[in-house]
């Protein structure tokens, strides 16, 4: 074969991250601790500045170099069966501040409030380490200091809990490829790695790791493919080729591969938990929130539609003077916004009077799951102690009334704007 044939069906992609411990400085590596069972359109790409000299004096009509400026890491986690992991995880990163208390023989219950301040002179909210395997043996990445930027919770009706997070990381990224480039004849039929051995439990899956194969043909100068039928499982690898040419002179060969994994190569265990059903979400608007205990209030049930939380940290990765790198060495939010969307039934005009009357309410959800031991279930609680009501216009739905009630989320003096409590068996969340 010229060309090693891999299985790159996105089902067999892996997504890894350092969900339990954060990374002590910016662009400092963490151990990957938790596979996440992500959605399969969950994707963290590098993308390359590169700019063309199009605004240069190149003596032609068109562009004629590209520079590289380095680049970032965007994506987008995405969970439609959402886990109270997932909540741990993406709001851990997201807010910033976590408490964990020990529960039960093997529980944990971790409260997570918005960050006051910073958490280093590079960093308005944590950053973890992620990873990606893609297809079955095309590529492994791992990706540097990643930031949820957004946050967004959803619980539609007839379905799960789903959540979703927007990345940014800053763009300092390393993979298991390599590319070596090794001296021999043109009718070589075999060539010796320098160093490595190719990754695979077996010959067929060392062939398959050995992606192509190149020689410098010496009359044309160019790259030709070359075929190699066998990857020896030695230390370093020998590959066996069919000659590419019958003349003896000196030529370049490049091989394309993955070289024996090691280190972050090996995938954490996957943690799985029962995904969180919207039918168990309870719901309460008004009351009062102390800090500890919710009380009061009124308790929606049949008329909510649907529920949306929105959280923006308005965070971005920076290069700046002084980085030493190619990749960005600061992360900073330009200031928190929140919001809360309910679709209900207009049933009554309360919610447009508190619209009228610009007073502030508190809500409370709570979605209970399975319990993992007795008396302690999977659960996910947001209270959001003060919030106004932004916009509530009415509506036609399948021919009833319905409203769409925006609500700012405000931050009070004592309480903050939002408290996220989880509890599950995970002990810790960006510790």
């Amino acid at each position: 074969m010229t060309r090693s044939i891999r299985n790159f069906l996105a089902t067999h992609n892996l997504l890894a991250v350092s969900a339990k411990l954060r990374e002590v400085a910016i662009n400092t590596e963490q151990e990957l601790d938790t596979t996440l069972l992500a959605d399969l359109n969950s994707v963290l790409n590098y993308q390359g500045l590169k700019f063309p000299n199009r605004e240069e004096l190149t003596g032609k009509e068109e562009a004629d170099r590209l520079h590289d400026l380095g680049g970032k890491v965007a994506g987008t986690l995405s969970f439609s069966r959402a886990q109270p992991q997932h909540f741990g995880f993406l709001l851990a990163y997201a807010l910033g501040a976590v408490q964990t208390t020990p529960v039960g023989t093997g529980g944990y219950r971790h409260a997570i409030r918005p960050l006051s301040g910073e958490v280093d002179g590079a960093r308005s909210n944590p950053s973890f380490t992620a990873a990606m395997r893609f297809g079955r043996q095309v590529l492994k990445k791992r990706f540097a200091s990643c930031f949820l930027d957004q946050v967004r919770v959803e619980f539609p009706k007839d379905g799960w809990a789903k959540i979703n997070g927007t990345v940014r990381g800053s763009g300092k990224v390393g993979d298991n490829t390599q590319v070596e480039e090794v001296s021999a004849a043109y009718n070589a039929a075999s060539l010796t790695l320098r160093v490595n051995g190719v990754e695979g439990d077996n010959a067929a899956e060392r062939l398959s790791n050995v992606q192509a194969v190149k020689v410098l043909n010496p009359t044309t100068q160019t790259f030709d493919e070359v075929t190699y039928r066998a990857v020896s499982g030695a230390t370093p690898a020998v590959l066996t080729l069919t000659p590419p040419g019958d003349s003896g002179v000196l030529t370049t060969y490049r091989i394309y591969y993955l070289p024996q994994e090691s280190g972050w190569m090996a995938w954490p265990p996957r943690e799985e938990e029962p995904p969180l059903k919207v039918s168990q979400v309870a719901v309460t608007v008004g009351g009062r929130w102390d800090g500890s205990v919710f009380s009061g209030g009124h308790r929606l049930a049949a008329e909510l539609r649907s529920l949306t939380w929105t959280l923006k940290n308005n965070l971005a990765p920076e290069s700046t003077p002084g980085a030493g790198v190619n990749y960005a060495n600061r992360a900073f939010r330009a200031g928190r916004e929140q919001k809360l969307d309910f679709d209900r039934d207009f049933r009554d005009f309360l919610m447009a009077q508190h619209l009228k009357d610009n007073d502030t309410l508190a809500v409370y959800l709570k979605a209970t799951g399975p319990e993992f031991e007795p008396g302690l279930p999977y659960q996910v609680e947001l209270v959001f102690p003060r919030v106004a009501v932004l916009t509530a216009p009415v509506r036609v739905a399948g021919r009833r009334l319905a409203e769409t009630v925006e609500f700012a989320v405000l931050e009070d003096d004592d309480l903050g704007s939002v408290t996220a409590y989880v509890q599950n068996k995970v002990s810790s969340y960006a510790a």
